[in-house]
């Protein structure tokens, strides 16, 4: 997560938790025009597109008080879906047993990317058992982190 979508998060977490919704994670793609603000928020009973419409209308009243972002930008509100981004430690803890996908801005072992079963996280390392071998990562290098689903058939 860079500076300004920590920026954000900070900003915006109080008011979502306030709505009884849980700031899964905030990120910030594309640029110029084309830049998409994007909030990925949860809850208990799942996310309906009138609980993303209320979110929206809270967050675009904070963003336009602030006015945090120099450029144009697209307000999106969005439950994580099924391939939810992990990037807070209670994620991790949560999903434990879990297929999880995993991008590590250093190499563990000789690699960066992990596809496995996440099998512990202790605060500071995660154990991910990929191809019959269980790797060690430092929370503090994952880049990127997501569930991956699995759908019966």
């Amino acid at each position: 997560m860079d500076r300004l979508e920590k920026k954000l998060s900070d900003m915006f977490e109080p008011v979502i938790e306030s709505m009884d919704y849980e700031l899964v994670c905030v990120e910030m793609t594309g640029s110029g025009n084309g830049t998409i603000l994007r909030v990925y928020i949860d809850a208990e009973k799942g996310i309906t597109v009138k609980d993303c419409q209320a979110v929206s209308y809270q967050l675009s009243g904070i963003l336009e008080v602030e006015d945090p972002l120099q450029s144009q930008y697209a307000l999106e509100i969005s439950s994580p879906g099924l391939d939810r981004p992990l990037v807070k430690p209670e994620h991790f803890k949560q999903f434990i047993g879990e297929l999880v996908k995993i991008r590590s801005t250093e190499a563990v072992l000789g690699r960066k990317n992990f596809k496995g079963i996440l099998e512990s996280f202790d605060g500071e390392y995660l154990c991910v058992a990929v191809d019959n071998e269980v790797y060690e990562i430092p929370f503090e290098i994952i880049e990127k982190a997501n569930l991956v689903p699995v759908l019966d058939s």
